[in-house]
């Protein structure tokens, strides 16, 4: 009897298993660091035909099937993972992790669409989700340096400047970019706009280097960054973290995501202070929070909502002379200059798929921004035949608000497997600015700017209707099985309507003024594939850039300002050896622009915009990265490049200098990163790594007859994280920035009245602790 019930009991077992191997599969895919759901990942049965692919929320649905024991899930830019399939009809959640070497996964900023890498004819990086988590950075430099030809100069509090396939420099060639939109209007650049991204809310960061205006339009020459923010988690996740260095810097981070039915939520965002730092007059306060929702409405149509806000009340210190910076005397010359910004920013994005060879997304965005301030570097000092006489400065506030939308149509069509991408760009943008004149007083004998009047004499105050409005097209077509060609044209209007509240002789500008700026800006790119890991890629593109308002309008400005254009020529490959251990990326350009703007120092110390006649940029850039086994992981990203004036001169002391032929000023001629990690199978978890950055020589002024030898940094970066499945719990890390205590400028500039410099910090240990909640998926 005994035996007749085993033998019930194993048939009804049997029974069961085969009941539950043929329920039908559902389960969903995570990056393994961010949370965050993998779209378009691959899962199949192993031995079998049967398979699918993965949802914008990361879902996948296999239908039933008898005796499958586990599934393949692999996508591109991720280690492939075998999973056992769960008894009893659970859902399944698989965790993939980024591979150690790959060919940069999937990228959305080359064609505003998702592609491979190796299918996007442009110079374009990626900074993954793991390595954003292992590099643990305050400010976005310590994450751009790593990319090949990028040089985030750091001025402190999250201010800074940047060379890409440009010298350092204020101008306005580069676009930053807000999942797609920019996050500032045409016309109204600043350098230190980055302050104003969310830098906890970021998934992942795309660079694309060289001209981008065939689909971005204005300012996108030197490069475009696209910051990509995080999206709503499937299962629900939460997070805090504090952190904090021994020169009174203090951060904290928290942020929580989940679904809700058809919802996701997901908010996060960091509180930053500096107080007491090691260079004096320093402190600033920062808050950053980015809140989004993304609506299912159907499995076609999906809506998106994202708000952005940012503020930051710093001091500004100013640069240094050369003896006090070589006594590392880290004393700012004045107690009152600073730097105050608030900046809003709304979006709403409406998609629909049609099919799936069709998808069309609409979005409408809005902005506000107030920048003011009290700059340190519009403090001039008045001489007359080189003998001092008095100071002067000024206040000054910019605040814009954005009306626009963005409307794009994609279409795969069976022809040689193409594609067409159309779109469509509007922007309104009133803004206003104001400046009134300083008097400044100063302590001669010891250089220190000790108060200001305020005199209430505007220099400039005046309103400015922006309109940028845009339609571009890309088709790209598969030519033939190892040639794809990609062509784009994009059509830009800009209007500036310019009123001034000054009048007579307050002011140097007409009452009334209009500018309009036409652009046409096309490019041609290839890729041909010599395998399956191994390509070339050439292209031609175009960039355009307007004056912008603040010099356009400025009644410092007297000189005319022309439009600014650059043609780009590029070639480059990539391969990956030794299966697929090493990979390596190689670009080599020549950028050429016309009517290039530069800031230009006038013989009363004030400074003016001024078009360069022709200009030529050529450079080589390149990455390397290693992993001979899975725990070690080896990138060296570098690049190699000359900037030079083809058509320039200046005024110095009343005679004209001709400067064709020179090295451009602030161009380092050798820029290098290189990093190595490594993450212990015996402590997993754990993480060491160690980055070296060299920046090469230079030229400090356009005579080339000074010169700054550049410098050489180590970072160290420690980290542990304890290993859970589903909660992934404490994390604590220290990182060393300057770990030999290296005397050294981000920024040397020179004039007839000497060298200034940049201070960039000493040796700093910085201590993080963190902790991290992830939900299990419900059965």
């Amino acid at each position: 009897m005994k035996s007749i019930f085993m033998t019930a009991g194993l048939a009804v077992a049997s029974l069961s298993c085969a009941v539950a191997q043929q329920t039908t599969l559902r389960g969903t895919v995570l990056d393994a660091q961010s949370q965050q759901p993998l779209p378009g990942v691959t899962v199949v049965v192993p031995g079998s035909s049967l398979g699918t692919t993965t949802d914008a929320a990361g879902h996948f649905t296999l239908p039933a099937a008898v005796d499958v024991r586990e599934v393949t899930i692999s996508f591109i830019g991720y280690s492939a993972q075998e999973a056992r399939v769960p008894a009893n009809g659970q859902a399944l959640t698989v965790r993939l992790e980024a591979a150690p070497v790959s060919l940069q996964g999937v990228v959305v900023s080359a064609s505003r669409e998702q592609e491979k890498r190796t299918e996007a004819p442009v110079a374009i990086s990626q900074l993954s989700p793991q390595l954003i988590a292992d590099t643990k950075a305050t400010a976005p430099y310590q994450l751009l340096n790593k990319v090949a030809g990028v040089y985030m100069v750091n001025l402190g509090n999250e201010q800074h400047m940047m060379a890409i396939r440009q010298p350092i420099s204020t101008n306005a060639v580069y676009l930053y970019l807000e999942d797609g939109l920019p996050i500032r209007p045409i016309g109204i650049f600043n350098h230190n706009a980055l302050y104003e991204i969310n830098q906890a809310g970021v998934r992942s960061i795309e660079v694309v280097k060289g001209p981008a205006s065939s689909l971005y339009g204005s300012n996108a020459i030197g490069g475009a960054i696209n910051f990509l923010t995080q999206r709503p988690t499937p299962l629900p996740t939460a997070g805090i973290s504090v952190q904090g260095d021994g020169f009174g810097y203090r951060r904290v981070d928290a942020s929580a995501s989940g679904p809700a039915g058809r919802l996701g939520l997901y908010v996060g965002g960091y509180a930053a202070r500096q107080r007491n730092s090691w260079q004096d007059y320093t402190d600033f306060d920062k808050q950053s929070w980015t809140a989004r929702a993304d609506y299912r409405v159907s499995a076609k149509t999906r809506l998106v909502g994202m708000g952005t806000y940012n503020y930051l009340n710093t001091q500004t210190p100013g640069t240094l002379d050369s003896t006090r910076f070589y006594s590392r005397r880290y004393q700012s010359n004045n107690r009152f200059t600073n730097r105050v910004v608030s900046a809003v920013r709304a979006s709403l994005r409406l998609e629909h798929d049609w099919s799936p060879a069709q998808q069309t997304a609409f979005t409408a965005f809005a902005r506000y921004n107030s920048t003011g301030q009290l700059p340190s570097y519009f403090i001039s000092d008045m001489r007359v035949k080189g003998v001092y006489q008095s100071s002067n400065g000024q206040v000054n506030n910019q605040s814009f608000r954005s009306y626009g939308a963005l409307a794009q149509h994609r279409l795969d069509l069976g022809f040689l497997n193409s594609r067409l991408i159309v779109g469509g760009y509007f922007d309104y943008s009133p803004s206003t600015y104001y400046a009134r004149y300083l008097t400044i007083d100063k302590d001669v004998a010891n250089n220190f700017y000790t108060g200001y009047t305020d005199t209430g004499r505007y220099l400039d105050n005046y309103q400015i209707d922006l309109f940028n409005t845009a339609a571009y097209a890309q088709y790209e077509v598969q030519a033939t099985e190892a040639l794809r060609i990609v062509g784009g044209l994009r059509y830009d209007r800009v209007q500036y309507n310019f009123s001034n509240n000054l009048s007579g002789a307050q002011t140097t500008k007409k009452a009334v003024q209009n500018n309009t700026y036409n652009i046409v800006a096309p490019k041609l790119g290839l890729t041909y594939a010599l395998g399956p890991a191994q390509g070339l890629y050439a292209n031609f593109s175009t960039g355009f850039q307007p004056p912008e308002t603040g010099s356009l309008y400025s009644s410092r400005q007297t000189i005319e300002l022309k439009q600014a254009n650059f043609n780009n020529y590029e070639v480059g490959g990539w391969v990956a050896l030794f299966e697929r251990k090493v990979y390596i990326d190689l670009s080599a350009y020549v950028l050429e622009g016309r009517n290039e703007m530069v800031s230009l120092l006038q013989p009363d110390n004030t400074t003016q915009s001024e078009n360069v006649g022709a200009t030529r940029h050529r450079g080589i850039e390149y990455t390397l990265t290693y992993a001979p086994v899975s725990e070690v992981n080896f990138r060296v990203s570098g690049t190699n490049v000359q900037h030079t004036y083809l058509e320039y001169s200046e005024v110095v002391q009343g005679k004209n200098r001709d400067y064709a032929g020179n090295r451009m000023v602030s161009a380092p001629t050798w820029i290098a990163n290189a990093e190595v990690f490594y993450k212990p199978r015996f402590v997993p978890g754990a993480r060491l790594g160690l980055e070296y950055q060299r920046i090469g020589q230079y030229f400090t002024n356009a005579a080339n007859t000074k010169t700054y030898a550049g410098y050489n940094l180590l970072n160290l970066r420690l980290g542990y994280r304890l290993p859970q499945p589903a909660v992934r719990g404490l994390e604590v890390w220290a990182n060393v920035a300057n770990l030999s205590n290296e005397l050294y400028a981000s920024l040397v500039t020179s004039n007839q009245y000497g060298t200034t410099y940049q201070a960039a910090a000493p040796r700093t240990v910085t201590l993080g602790l963190g902790y991290t909640f992830a939900g299990k998926a419900r059965e």
